[in-house]
């Protein structure tokens, strides 16, 4: 018989105060592995890198793949954060220095062709010879993909087209799905050939995996809480006896030593390489969840300035800290991590008033947000510019607002993903500009008023 031990990680979001542990835990593993002899395989399902964090930030990602390469991982695939919260150079100098393959079949450049850092698939040979192929897929944010200069095409299609090549080349396949719960189980049950699918991308944890049909799937839910483990045995002819998941708590993890040194150093690192100073200012700007303060209006009217529209709004709760003195990038970050973009819709004067009406309703200000690239809690008060409301009356630009005239509306993308203002945003087309976030554009308007 022939046992093949897996482990994964996902959506660890550079949440790497957690790393230190799981890295002594991978270590341990691929020691004890090579001592048996056996085979140990190692994949990251993506989001591993998330801006929040200043060392992830002031390196652009590289160094979270220094932490990849450290623990000796075989492949990854890429999530989201990686694919469209980097502008096109970073994403493609991301791995230039990667000692694991990085497995990708529906990203493209624009021409068609392959990007140089990534392959469709592998197939790895275990010591008794048994061939495993792995192929990788993320989400379809085409469009998103498309305003950076890549071209990410629809993943069931674009396993289809390389299903019988895995079939034919492999002995068993594996998938690391950058796409969700729903699909995975989706996948499960139009591909049985697929032996395991490790999952992400909905922070999912299958606690002993989950079958569908002969399909085992695996996920290891969020920012390193867990670390999965799938364990195949097979014959000497190559057939499947059994497959195994469970998950390791990141708590019951053996800890450290100097474990919070560790954590510090990443983030001290990170700190000092943001130390650039952006301005100096006069007199502090102060950020409040529920009232409007000349901050929130500051980066109001920066997003409506960058994106050049009739009006524009924000929710206060996007900035979770004030300014004062000398302000440097790490500020910046501190108080504005989100990988949030500007976005523009066009809306009739109708549409307009229902949305801001809307954002009058006390339980939208109270409401806890997770997700969308918020790294807040509360969403707080709404703020704007060039709208203003007299009692009932609601003005644009000083005129009152008309309902057959069309606006053009800047706020952050999160307001546009359908779930806030159902009723007019989701139908509505929009622009979004990439790859600024509004901590970028606050800079910009800090600096063009020093």
């Amino acid at each position: 018989m022939e046992t093949i031990h897996i482990y994964h990680t996902n959506d660890v979001h550079s949440h790497i105060e957690n790393w230190p542990r799981i890295k002594q835990f991978l270590s341990n593993k691929h020691e004890d592995h090579q001592k048996k002899d056996e085979d140990m395989f190692l994949f990251d399902i993506g989001d591993f890198i998330d801006r929040w964090h200043p060392f992830t930030e002031a390196t652009k990602g590289k160094g979270n793949i220094d932490l990849l390469n450290e623990s000796h991982y075989t492949a990854v695939t890429i999530g989201n954060n990686e694919g469209v919260n980097l502008p096109y150079d970073d994403l493609n100098t991301l791995y230039e220095h990667a000692q694991f393959d990085v497995l990708l079949a529906n990203l493209y450049q624009t021409n068609d062709g392959c990007p140089a850092w990534v392959k469709p698939y592998k197939v790895y040979q275990t010591k008794k010879g048994t061939r495993v192929g792995v192929i990788g897929l993320t989400a379809y944010f085409f469009h998103l993909y498309g305003l950076l200069g890549w071209k990410v095409t629809e993943p069931i299609s674009e396993l289809k087209k390389w299903m019988e090549r895995l079939k034919a080349e492999s002995d068993i396949i594996i998938l690391l799905s950058h796409l969700g719960l729903q699909e995975d189980e989706a996948i499960a049950a139009a591909f049985p050939d697929i032996d395991v699918i490790l999952g992400s991308h909905t922070h999912h944890f299958l606690e002993k995996g989950k079958f569908v049909g002969n399909t085992l799937l695996g996920a290891a839910g969020k920012y390193g809480h867990y670390v999965g483990q799938v364990t195949l045995n097979l014959t000497e002819e190559k057939t499947m006896i059994s497959k195994e998941a469970l998950l390791y708590d990141w708590k019951e993890l053996p800890m450290v030593r100097n474990e919070q040194d560790l954590i510090d150093g990443y983030f001290s690192k990170g700190k000092s390489l943001l130390n650039q100073k952006v301005t100096t200012l006069k007199t502090p700007l102060k950020s409040e969840l529920f009232q409007e303060t000349e901050f929130s209006r500051l980066l109001c009217r920066a997003l409506r300035e960058w994106c050049q529209t009739d009006c524009a709004m924000i929710n206060a709760g996007l900035l979770l800290g004030s300014l004062e003195d000398d302000v440097t990038v790490y500020d910046l970050l501190k108080i504005c991590p989100h990988p949030i973009n500007p976005c523009v819709v066009e809306l009739t004067g109708l549409e307009l008033e229902k949305v801001l009406r809307e954002t009058k309703n006390q339980a939208l200000v109270t409401r806890e947000i997770k997700g969308l690239g918020f790294r807040g809690t509360l969403l707080g008060v709404f703020v704007y510019d060039q709208i203003s409301f007299q009692n009932e009356i609601i003005l644009v630009n000083g005129m009152h607002l008309e309902h057959e005239r069309n606006y053009s509306l800047a706020l952050p993308d999160m307001f546009t993903f359908g779930h806030f203002f159902k009723e007019v945003l989701p139908h509505k087309e929009k622009k979004y500009f990439l790859p600024e976030f509004l901590r970028d554009i606050l800079k910009w308007k800090l600096q063009s008023q020093s």
